[in-house]
């Protein structure tokens, strides 16, 4: 079982689509010269995350994936693209990609379970803008098998089964959880993740940007299949650097084979 190096790009994105997505790659630059194989940036990286604000930057998202496929063949690195948002066919998707060395778009996936939340008196209603994805995207890499998921996919336990049984060694989650529920619930959610599934998690945010009126937690993190941290940042903008060493997850499936032991058996049954 291998090794290979994660770092995660906690961006802070100014106003200006076009100037985060330069200084992105001047980040991506910075970890590949650090030694970095997997390259991951967060939901949305190229704008404080506001939904009554998305529609008025989308545009070039298919110019920056290209700008960000080109820097992955210059370092020939994998990089997780985060999330932008693409309008296919008169609708608004939350898409995040990962590109592999070669440049060329291994996968895709669009976020499936839709933020409508109702924190403080302020409603969130993702359902508003977005379109919902339908299906899982996992990718065999030479480096470890890779799924992806975004930010609030991470809450329902049985979508991240479904890549645990799709033997996925490393799931990206790129995200912009705000400081209620990232207080509440960050840690204690991608801690438990890891391990009930027992693979890696690396969870990327955006930094915290006080003139924004959405404030991102911050704290992206690798957790390994143990429920250890193996990087984690503060709030501000950080790259956070993490081995993500497979054979970790053949010790945590020894020591408890959990998949094994599930009882699908009586899973489908009903309160009689």
């Amino acid at each position: 079982m291998g090794s290979c190096k994660a770092a995660l790009c906690q961006i802070e994105p100014a106003f200006d689509v076009d100037a985060t997505v330069k200084h992105a790659l001047g980040m991506i630059r910075e970890a590949a010269g650090n030694g970095a194989e997997i390259v991951a940036l967060p939901e949305m990286f190229y704008y404080p995350y506001s939904l009554d604000k998305i529609r008025s930057i989308v545009g070039k998202e298919d110019e920056f994936l290209g700008k960000l496929a080109e820097i992955a063949k210059e370092f020939k690195l994998y990089l997780s693209t985060g999330s932008m948002a693409f309008m296919r066919d008169n609708r608004l998707y939350n898409m995040s990609h990962l590109i592999g060395p070669d440049g060329v778009v291994l996968g895709e996936y669009t976020k499936c379970h839709l933020y409508d939340a109702h924190l403080n008196g302020t409603d969130i209603c993702e359902s508003s803008l977005f379109t919902p994805g339908n299906m899982l995207t996992v990718i065999d890499t030479p480096l470890c098998t890779i799924g992806i998921m975004i930010c609030y996919d991470i809450r329902f336990p049985e979508f991240s089964r479904l890549y645990a049984l799709e033997n996925v060694d490393l799931l990206l989650v790129p995200s912009v959880f705000n400081t209620i529920t990232g207080s509440a619930h960050w840690h204690t959610v991608m801690c438990g993740r890891a391990i009930e599934n027992q693979f890696f998690i690396a969870a990327t945010s955006q930094a915290r940007k006080l003139t924004s009126s959405y404030k991102a937690y911050g704290h992206s993190m690798v957790v390994g299949p143990w429920g250890e941290i193996c990087g984690e940042a503060g709030e501000a903008e950080q790259i956070v650097y993490a081995d993500i060493d497979l054979s970790l997850i053949e010790n945590a499936k020894k020591k408890l084979p959990l998949l094994s032991h599930r009882r699908e058996d009586i899973y489908n049954l009903r309160r009689v």
